[in-house]
């Protein structure tokens, strides 16, 4: 058996951060990351880039803080968006800048996660290195599990889909299946998320029609809003970076910002709620007249059934390299908000009684949200934290509920939801499927189970949604960095980091009840005093500007984290 000081599964964005900073604090760090997939990058993995493929964020904001990515190297402009390529490709540098790479076991899957009672981790892992299954174990003192929320795909269980007789996967496989560009004479693509807009857009662009099909049981269209908003024509990423703009989002830890009386003003307040309310009709009227949804009845049907305010992660941007809705005004895209009933010999039947011809059926589904791990022994998942499903839930929930709507009146006035709504269909076997739980992610800021706090041997990094990925991933590195190493204090009392573990996670159910807020941490609006968080913890600077002024009304960027390991060395060194 193997042992080790650390093990890392994953090698995206986060499970490469943690590695980087472990090595940097001690650079005889006995570590290994564990990643199944052939190449670096999680969602920027080599083949998971399917055609066309680019990220929402542009060039300057989806960056390493202490990594940037230069102009001449990767050839991207500022204001342009990163092509999938270019991002494996950074990542794959950064990967082997800091001396990760070698560390990296690729085409290795951690199948079980066991606790071990003497202290510990032992992990059971598939390779498939040498091109047999070959099966191992590790016994780790640490253990990141870094596996994040877009890991697992999952597949509705489809009424007749053995004898579809065509191509049917989902968008993670997008790239495997791309041959289906040329060979397809029409496509259906399945979901009306920013996935499902990006496969539409590469098929229509290449000429293949394609049906879109949003389901009239779901939650609609996803928010797709162009890279500058409001009638100040702000960029976007900008936006939910400047710490003014974030005020008006009500947020649980907000008081981490150190802004407690204006927020309190905003979210406390009739007269505060209505700015708040005002400034969010802004935003939505500004992205529903950019979009032009209203001026053409095909276009219509892809406009939003909730508003902005409350979507969370179902925000994203519009980055392909024509324009998708002069696509559906022209019918090369067909939207139509249906559900689909069965498949049959390449055929997909919709509840509207229309069959669509289809030579391929593209499921832009979502994702399991739990690691595609088995952790052991049975019934451990509710004690680490991970989503379970209980008859009996802890009462401490219904009182952080109650908490949250006293602290946030507007949250009581919740979005009307979909008479109609019912999940998707599942194996009954699948108990990672999205509706086989009723308990989501409960974990200390999000990264450590209250009941493992003081054990200090386990965390999971990157089960979050925010749209600041890279400092996201930073920050957390070095806090369960400091965390294992016993240099985090942790003074809280038990009850007490059960108490706030309640209000955070019980937040999201409120504030994004249209994103994923009930299932996982879902804040894109809410990314800047989580970070303000997590560093408070750590006792570094949270205010990184140069004046109040500056504070208050200019974004934040990678660049104004740049430093944090030396500066959390500094703080150390000062300690001793």
């Amino acid at each position: 058996m193997e042992e080790a000081d650390i093990v890392v599964i994953g090698a995206g964005w986060y499970g490469l951060a943690a590695a980087k900073t472990f090595i940097e604090l001690n650079p005889e760090v006995d570590l290994i990351v564990l990643d199944g997939s052939p190449t670096v990058g999680g969602v920027w993995s080599e083949h998971r880039l399917y055609p066309g493929l680019k990220s929402n964020n542009m060039k300057g904001k989806l960056e390493y803080s202490d990594f940037p990515m230069d102009e001449a190297t990767y050839r991207v402009k500022h204001g342009e968006h990163v092509p999938g390529p270019v991002l494996h490709q950074y990542l794959t540098a950064y990967s082997k800048k800091f001396d990760v790479h070698r560390r990296i076991r690729f085409n290795t899957w951690a199948q079980t996660v066991e606790r071990i009672e003497s202290g510990g981790w032992l992990i059971t892992t598939t390779s498939n290195v040498s091109g047999a299954p070959e099966e191992s174990q590790i016994r780790t003192k640490k253990l990141v599990v870094a596996t994040g929320l877009t890991s697992g795909p999952f597949m509705p269980a489809f009424i007749g889909a053995e004898s579809f007789n065509a191509p049917l996967f989902h968008t993670k496989d997008f790239a495997k299946n791309a041959d289906t560009i040329q060979s397809a004479r029409s496509v259906t693509v399945f979901g009306g998320t920013k996935s499902a807009w990006d496969a539409a857009y590469e098929y229509a662009a290449a000429g293949v029609p394609v049906n879109m099909v949003i389901r009239e049981s779901g939650h609609g269209p996803v928010w797709m809003a162009p890279a500058y908003v409001t009638p100040f024509k702000i960029w976007l990423e900008k936006l939910v970076f400047t710490r003014l703009l974030t005020w008006f989002s009500p947020c649980v830890w907000g008081d981490a910002d150190g802004y407690p009386r204006i927020r309190r003003f905003l979210h406390g307040t009739a007269v505060g709620r209505w700015i708040v309310d005002t400034f969010w009709g802004i935003l939505n009227n500004d992205v529903i007249q950019l979009n032009g949804y209203d001026e053409h009845p095909e276009t219509k049907k892809l406009k939003p059934w909730y508003g902005s305010f409350w979507i969370g992660g179902g925000l994203s941007i519009t980055n392909h390299g024509g324009d998708f809705f002069e696509m559906v005004r022209r019918g090369k895209i067909k939207v139509y908000i249906a559900d689909m009933i069965r498949l049959s010999e390449r055929t997909v039947h919709l509840s509207t009684g229309e069959a669509l011809k289809s030579d391929a059926l593209i499921c832009a589904t979502g994702w399991k949200h739990l690691p595609p791990i088995k952790f052991l022994p049975e019934g451990i998942d509710a004690d680490l934290g991970l989503p379970h499903y209980t008859s009996q839930p802890d009462p401490i929930f219904r009182k952080a509920d109650a908490e949250i709507l006293a602290r946030y009146p507007r949250l009581k006035a919740q979005p009307p939801g979909n008479p109609h709504f019912k999940p998707l269909p599942r194996d009954e076997d699948d108990a990672s499927a999205p509706d086989a739980t009723n308990e989501p992610w409960r974990l200390h800021r999000f990264m450590v189970p209250p009941a493992y706090i003081h054990d200090r041997s386990i965390a999971f990094a990157g089960m979050l949604i925010v749209i600041c990925t890279c400092i996201s991933a930073q920050t957390q590195a070095l806090w369960i960095a400091a965390y294992f190493a016993n240099e985090l204090d942790i003074t809280a009392s038990d009850a007490d980091i059960k108490w706030e573990m309640a209000l955070h996670t019980q937040f999201g159910k409120w504030r994004y009840p249209c994103g994923y807020g009930a299932r996982y941490p879902d804040f894109v609006f809410d990314a800047m005093p989580y970070l303000d968080m997590v560093l408070g913890d750590l006792g570094l600077r949270k205010w990184r500007k140069k004046g109040r002024l500056a504070e208050i009304v200019e974004p934040y960027g990678p660049e104004d984290y740049k430093g944090l390991i030396d500066e959390w060395k500094a703080l150390r060194k000062k300690a001793q």
